[in-house]
């Protein structure tokens, strides 16, 4: 299968190189200090049981995607609309667009764009760039994707590449579980600059996460979305399977970039205003994350 990945950040490299890795012609759409090192030596992925350079095309162009089957979409969810006009007139028409990012509204924005499939994908990974052409992997890395013509297909190259890959008719809910678990702690580890392991043993982190929480699921049920399985215990376990992670957020804040601030508790603000649901936990979160990049900005 070829594969072109729009996006080559740490999320994108690790699942492109995984199916390279696996035999599948993949080319990365990247920054051009991560295509120069990737065209020099290769990608090297750093996970926890092998540490290998995968040898792989890699491009600073959209036109990149031009006859790939499977495209998967990886921009930040502030680029997500001009990343799909920038790949729009490159799109093979039978070509998957598989969105793997943060937020429950990309595919969405992605189709009214593109004509092609696009199904949106729920992303449990912990990586991280550890330099220009290094992707190193901390821990998980299943996906839950939308049902699509070529779902099935995709998701038996992704299970053989060594990514656990189920396919779920709610993917809404997942989505918006997933939402909740970056909104309890993205933003509380971009403010403190610490991973998820130390952020917990904080005094007050349990308490101030519950009322995160709460909020993000009284917006959810006032939307009409149905969130799977145990949503405390999957925010329990994020400290425990990623201790040494930090989130996404932080790792913006630390380098000076824009977070995805306003697509994590800002959408949660968002739709509780909507909605009539208070949410004073969340809004002062994406406040704080806010003062912060305009600082930053400065």
């Amino acid at each position: 299968m070829k594969v072109a990945v729009m996006g080559a950040g740490a999320v994108g490299c690790y699942y492109g190189a995984m199916l390279a890795r696996a035999g599948h012609e993949v080319v990365l759409i990247g920054r051009p200090q991560h295509v120069d090192a990737i065209g020099r030596r290769g990608l090297r992925l750093e996970a926890q049981s092998f540490d290998e350079t995968i040898p792989l095309a890699a491009s600073t162009q959209a036109s990149a995607v031009e006859g790939a089957k499977l495209v998967l979409f990886c921009v930040k969810s502030t680029d997500t609309s001009s990343a799909a006009l920038e790949i729009k007139p490159f799109l093979a028409p039978d070509a998957l667009v598989l969105t793997l990012q943060n937020g429950v509204e990309n595919a969405d924005e992605v189709r009214k764009i593109v004509p092609q499939d696009v199904a949106a994908a729920v992303v449990y990974v912990a990586t991280e760039m550890a330099g220009p052409g290094h992707v190193r992997h901390h821990g998980r890395g299943e996906l839950v994707i939308e049902p699509s013509k070529a779902s099935a297909e995709v998701a038996q190259a992704l299970i053989a590449a060594g990514v656990p890959t189920e396919i779920s008719d709610n993917v809404r809910g997942a989505l918006w579980a997933k939402l909740i678990l970056n909104c309890a702690y993205n933003a509380l580890s971009a403010i403190t600059q610490l991973p998820y392991g130390r952020l917990v043993q904080g005094e007050g982190v349990t308490a101030a996460m519950r009322d995160i929480v709460d909020e993000c699921r009284a917006v959810a049920k006032a939307d009409g979305v149905t969130l799977p399985g145990d949503i405390d215990r999957a925010v329990r376990m994020i400290a425990e399977t990623m201790p040494g992670q930090y989130s996404s957020t932080a790792q913006d804040l630390s380098r000076g970039k824009r977070s995805e601030i306003d697509h994590l508790n800002g959408l949660i603000v968002r739709r509780g205003e909507a909605l009539g649901v208070a949410t004073p936990s969340n809004r002062l979160l994406h406040t704080l994350v806010k003062l912060i990049e305009s600082k930053q900005s400065r």
